[in-house]
């Protein structure tokens, strides 16, 4: 995928719910994450209540329904590494401030939330290929937020999104990512908003 014709393919395939450019990219980066996590893991009580693989599976469900609605600009091979290593250190954090939280209340952690961690579904490629969450997703979505998800679905730059839809393209940018954020959090895949574009 080092051709970036055939990397921004591969992206148009990922967005549309191909289940195998997601299965590809669920091989390809799944080391990757997980090797983030357990890099960032240090916290012994963390690694008792859950592992890299839900820390991973998080960050897959995470960008799964985030670039199916067009909110990431990815180049090259390199941003999307980029962009899973930070999503995965902010997953890392946010559960590990949300457990240095919960010490200070209680001596024993509540399991149920952070459990939820990778629980959106059992595997990323079974997630994108039933596009169940996608559409979820745009349901609760409104009907102009709606209107620029397909549009970034499309692979329109945010320049033609403004175009098409009014306003500038920083504002349907950030009109998109806080949509997208609060359904996620709505969703419980996002325990914070850890994916930025």
């Amino acid at each position: 995928m080092s051709d970036v014709k055939s990397f921004a393919d591969f992206l148009r395939r990922i967005r549309a719910g191909d289940a195998d450019a997601a299965a590809l990219l669920v091989r390809r980066y799944e080391p990757v994450i997980r090797c983030e996590a357990r890099l960032h893991m240090t916290d012994p009580r963390l690694a008792r209540l859950f592992d890299s693989m839900d820390i991973c599976q998080s960050v897959l469900a995470s960008f799964f329904v985030r670039a199916a609605a067009g909110q990431f600009d990815l180049n090259q091979p390199k941003d999307l590494i980029r962009l899973l290593v930070r999503m995965a250190h902010n997953k890392v954090a946010s559960q590990a401030r949300r457990q240095h939280a919960r010490a200070a209340d209680r001596e024993r952690a509540d399991v149920s939330d952070l459990a939820q961690v990778g629980a959106v579904e059992p595997t990323p490629s079974r997630l994108a290929a039933s596009r169940d969450l996608l559409t979820e997703v745009q349901r609760r979505l409104t009907a102009e937020e709606r209107q620029i998800a397909d549009l970034r679905g499309e692979g329109r730059a945010w320049p033609a999104v403004a175009a098409a839809l009014g306003g500038t393209p920083e504002a349907r940018r950030k009109q998109l990512t806080r949509a997208l954020d609060r359904v996620a959090q709505e969703l419980g895949i996002d325990e914070d908003s850890d994916a930025t574009s």
